[in-house]
């Protein structure tokens, strides 16, 4: 019933420090950064707010790995009570994306998403870790792919690398989210419009360089904002009430639904994929129950379908 979810996304880059500062001072310094960088968004109200991969790293290019898990050690949580202090404040939920300690000392590149109360809701541990993340930041790889119940939808995290791997992917496509975070080091090209396509799903990213987009991404690979050269933040209002169809078979069927429903429904075309993205404007209807009424069929049945049709006995070459 228009599920409306209104999402920041920031692309900052690592802050870059004086490395003889006290890791204390780094800290402090950190957080009155991060805190900049999210009184850009608050003004907007945004129901989540999503930061680049290790937003916490002082961007010292001579840090050393045994420095930077020093630093990582003093500082604790204290920027995860920060964003925390804000979530409860601006009831809303935030990533934080963050080389973690875990109890038993060993590290994770991980995204806690803290909730509008600002407790810890869910975590996400990055799959598929660059190997010197292990062999020399001392990190553990990730095994489960979780998702996280917002009151807005199902969330999905990926961290940089991970977006390379078909494993995570096809666990998540099957999971079926209705929205992947990325935050990353690195932008990946094709690949974020593709990983929305194929799971169905928006996406947003939020990568820590200013000189590639952070954007938010249709289900059907469409930019829906984007960061520029002169703002490293973006905010948008997401329609999740959405589900995606492919033309063939369907024509008709969607005139149909355009001619009742109006401009209570949306109906993007991407153009070349010969799939749309149908949404509904209204509450009085679900996108489902209107893809329902004229009886359209969703891309996944017809992909289905059409592989079960090569398959029947006789329809395939000896």
């Amino acid at each position: 019933m228009a599920d409306y979810v209104r999402i920041s996304t920031i692309g900052t880059p690592p802050l870059a420090v004086d490395a003889g500062l006290s890791d204390q001072a780094v800290v402090e310094q950190v957080i009155a950064h991060l805190q900049k960088e999210l009184d850009q968004v608050l003004p907007d109200k945004p129901d989540l707010i999503v930061l680049p991969e290790c937003c916490d790293r002082p961007g010292v290019f001579n840090y050393q790995p045994e420095r930077l898990n020093a630093y990582y050690r003093v500082r604790g949580s204290q920027v995860l009570d920060r964003l925390a202090g804000v979530a409860r404040a601006h009831r809303c939920y935030i990533t934080y994306p963050a080389k973690w300690m875990m109890g038993d000392g060993t590290f994770r590149n991980s995204i806690q998403m803290l909730d509008r109360q600002g407790r810890v809701m869910g975590r996400y541990h990055k799959n598929h870790l660059i190997s010197c993340e292990y062999t020399e930041g001392g990190v553990l790889y990730g095994k489960e792919a979780p998702l996280m119940a917002c009151d807005f939808g199902k969330v999905a995290c990926v961290i940089c690398f991970d977006l390379n791997f078909d494993e995570l992917r096809l666990k998540y496509a099957a999971a079926k989210p209705d929205l992947i975070l990325f935050s990353s080091m690195y932008h990946g090209g094709l690949m974020q419009s593709y990983w929305a396509y194929s799971c169905r799903a928006h996406f947003v990213g939020a990568i820590a360089k200013t000189a590639v987009p952070s954007a938010i991404i249709s289900p059907v690979g469409m930019t829906l904002a984007s960061t520029t050269n002169y703002f490293d933040f973006v905010t948008a209002t997401v329609n999740l009430d959405c589900c995606v169809a492919h033309l063939d078979g369907n024509w008709e069927k969607l005139r149909a639904l355009k001619k009742k429903y109006g401009p209570e429904v949306t109906i993007t075309d991407p153009g070349y994929l010969g799939s749309v993205l149908i949404a509904s404007e209204t509450k009085a209807c679900r996108a489902r129950d209107m893809v329902r009424e004229f009886q359209i069929e969703l891309l996944d049945d017809y992909f289905t379908r059409s592989l079960a049709h090569r398959h029947a006995p006789g329809h395939m070459e000896a």
